[in-house]
């Protein structure tokens, strides 16, 4: 949108401008105009002061009788105090600390009243009304329009209210000039236009003004998101070096035939159409969406071969030591001790010994090899890689984006990306809806697996607390395991971290701590007998690694842990998963560590325990998880809690969403509508150079998102 960059200080004063910036982030008129209402408002029916409700907010044509001023009581300042009455009955205005009013407030003066109605000492009360007096007597279809204006409500804050943004909106406007709009007339010819949808989205004359208005800049959102989105990726397209053209042959063939199971009719369908975007030409951006215990590495494996046919690397990112020790050994069992080692199958983390470390780099360096498992160990300066082709990273929302494009830039050629996920996070579901992601979705669990049943356990209800541990023991006496999982790692950890208790007389409670979550399970009478391990962040590798083959090799009936078991261990004898204090994980973590269990062909349970009250957020996030275990509804979900990240930033989720306007969930027909004018558009005119104000609207936008990757 193509709203001036002017300073605000330079129209509206230093002190408005330097309150709007700090408060708001608002520092230019783009800025400002773009500051959308959230809601409106108006301010009520013209109402007789003998008919007015009490909470109500009212609006009335009354006569000042008397002004008075008073000071506050046990409190330093001073009220106005307006008598005003429509002749029948009477109402007090009151003003707080602003006795200027008085000069203009005078007997006799007639004006429109608006505000809630309270009542103070048995007398009817207007506290800081808006008003708007009279010069001349007023008609009844004049004041009956002013009664009914649509009053904007802005995001505001103390120092920024919403009546100062309405105010320098007010002088902005009064002096702008027709917007220019960049999107081609003919594509918009069912809407208004751009500039009467800045105007009346700030000031509407009516509530269909201000719907019509939404409308249009909903569209424009779109619109330019999508033409950002496609022009970027066609540029990517025409400027990268060629990319890596793989194909599938000998290696991949082999491969199959030696499995001793037969791949699932998904994981052949999807595996096709990795094998075409391998083999396009181009860069391969795709996101591989399962369900924990799906099968995505094994689909990851096989494009691995196929790069490894052309003579490309494939690099394997995974967020924890333990998740990538795991994915080692599991490739490693996949691949077969012979072909792995023809593959040059390598793992490098940050914890590795300084020769291990160096052979690894080196096996990088030269390419032989071809396959590689790593952490942000990774991203560092001094890995280089022979010949990047491939790059798989897992769980995606464990990495930053500035951190995937820094591996991604590590290829001599545009590097090919897979992203494997089983809840893709909001900024990831907002982008494959907006179409700058491929996805493919792996919903078919292999033979043999078991659904995972799933219960909330709230504090309220303490005889099914007691029945969680009881249940535990039945798992173990039935010769299976149990992950039990604690938000903080010591009392030592976030002390000040402590959840409300529902009642006011009970003392507060601290969060679950794994360390003393296992000292108090040991002395549990229940789980008496019973074998209990510990895990966390803060232990070193060798520890970590020591407890999880003890419980691997069921020399453990219970693990205590914190998050770092979230991904990637796969331990099938493992039936349960108690989480405490679930409220405090996000759905993604939720979803991910339920997943722990089930992974073989006995049943898995998930039982979630938290303190989050009834009706609150927290707790319904909780049963969201529990009452489904479709990873892409849970990521709707969540979604729509924490919104969708900047789309074309590095933002995650939430604070720094790019989108005003815009809903991904809700407004996918319009995003829809957008993407296929917008691929219409650059299919005739592919430099844009019929549609120039378009063409530097974009160029504004590649240098915002540049500037905000740069400053961070």
């Amino acid at each position: 949108m193509l709203l001036p960059q002017t300073k605000l200080d330079r129209l509206l004063g230093e002190k408005t401008a330097k309150a709007l910036a700090k408060s708001l982030g608002l520092v230019t008129v783009a800025d400002l105009l773009t500051h959308y209402p959230r809601r409106y408002t108006a301010r009520g029916e013209l109402t007789k002061i003998s008919e007015i409700p009490v909470g109500e907010s009212a609006t009335l044509i009354a006569d000042v009788v008397d002004v008075s001023e008073r000071r506050m009581k046990g409190k330093a300042g001073h009220i106005l105090e307006v008598k005003i009455t429509d002749g029948e009955g009477f109402v007090t205005a009151t003003f707080f600390n602003q006795a200027w009013r008085k000069q203009k407030l005078l007997p006799g003066s007639r004006g429109l009243w608006s505000g809630k109605i309270g009542s103070f000492n048995g007398k009817l009360q207007l506290s800081h009304p808006d008003y708007a007096l009279f010069s001349d007597e007023i008609e009844d279809e004049v004041a009956k329009a002013w009664a009914e204006l649509p009053i904007p409500i802005y995001p505001a804050s103390a120092n920024c209210t919403t009546w100062m943004i309405q105010r320098s909106v007010k002088i902005i406007l009064d002096g702008l000039e027709t917007v220019v709009d960049e999107i081609p007339e003919d594509l918009v010819s069912d809407l208004i236009s751009l500039d009467a949808a800045i105007r009346q989205i700030h000031q509407p004359k009516t509530l269909q003004e201000a719907k019509d208005a939404i409308e249009r800049l909903r569209y424009q959102e779109a619109f330019m998101l999508q033409a950002t989105l496609i022009r970027s990726r066609l540029l990517s397209m025409n400027q990268l070096s060629p990319v890596r053209e793989a194909k599938p042959g000998g290696l991949l063939e082999q491969f199959d035939s030696s499995l001793p199971f037969t791949l699932t009719e998904k994981q052949v369908l999807i595996g096709n159409e990795i094998a075409e975007d391998l083999a396009a030409g181009h860069p391969m951006n795709r996101l591989l969406q399962g369900e924990v215990g799906s099968g995505k590495t094994l689909v990851a494996v096989r494009a691995m071969l196929t790069i490894a046919e052309s003579d490309g690397q494939s690099a394997l990112l995974a967020p924890t030591e333990v998740l990538a020790s795991q994915h080692y050994q599991s490739i490693l069992r996949t691949l077969g001790e012979k072909r792995a080692a023809e593959l040059g199958l390598t793992l490098l983390t940050g914890q590795l010994a300084t020769a291990e470390r160096k052979s690894a780099m080196l096996a990088i360096v030269s390419g032989k090899a071809k396959i590689i498992v790593g952490t942000h160990a990774l991203f560092a300066d001094k890995v280089e890689f022979y010949d990047l082709g491939l790059i798989v990273i897992d769980e995606q929302h464990r990495f930053g984006v500035e951190q995937r494009e820094a591996l991604r830039l590590k290829g001599k050629t545009a590097p090919h990306v897979l992203t494997m996920t089983a809840t893709p996070i909001p900024r990831t579901l907002a982008v494959t809806v907006f179409g700058d992601l491929d996805i493919s979705i792996l919903d078919q669990l292999p033979s043999g697996r078991s659904p995972i049943a799933s219960h909330v356990v709230t504090d309220s209800q303490p005889a099914l607390v007691a029945r969680v541990w009881q249940r535990v023991a039945e798992e173990v006496a039935k010769g299976r395991q149990a992950f039990v999982v604690c938000p903080r790692i010591d009392e030592k950890d976030d002390p000040e971290d402590i959840i409300e208790s529902d009642l006011l007389d009970t003392p507060k409670r601290p969060l679950a701590a794994a360390t003393l979550v296992a000292e108090s399970l040991k002395a549990n009478p229940i789980l008496a007998g019973l074998r209990i391990g510990l895990l966390h962040g803060r232990q070193s590798s060798e520890t970590k690694a020591e407890v999880m083959a003890k419980f691997t090799n069921r020399e453990l009936d219970i693990l205590v842990s914190t998050t770092v078991i979230e991904v990637g261990v796969d331990v099938p004898n493992a039936t349960t998963m108690v989480i405490l204090d679930a409220d405090r994980f996000g759905i993604s973590q939720l979803h991910q560590l339920r997943g722990r269990v089930g992974r073989g062909s006995l049943p898995g349970l998930a039982l979630m325990l938290t303190a989050a009250e009834e009706g609150s957020l927290a707790l319904e996030r909780v049963k969201a998880v529990a009452e489904t275990s479709d990873g892409f509804k849970l990521s709707e979900i969540d979604l729509e809690l924490r919104r969708e990240g900047d789309v074309l930033g590095a933002s995650q989720s939430g604070g720094r969403s790019s989108l005003k306007l815009l809903r991904v969930l809700k407004d996918q027909p319009i995003i829809q509508k957008a993407r296929d004018q917008v691929l219409g558009l650059f299919a005739e005119d592919p430099t844009l150079e019929k549609h120039p104000n378009l063409a530097l609207s974009l160029d504004l936008l590649d240098q915002a998102r540049a500037d905000y990757l740069t400053k961070g």
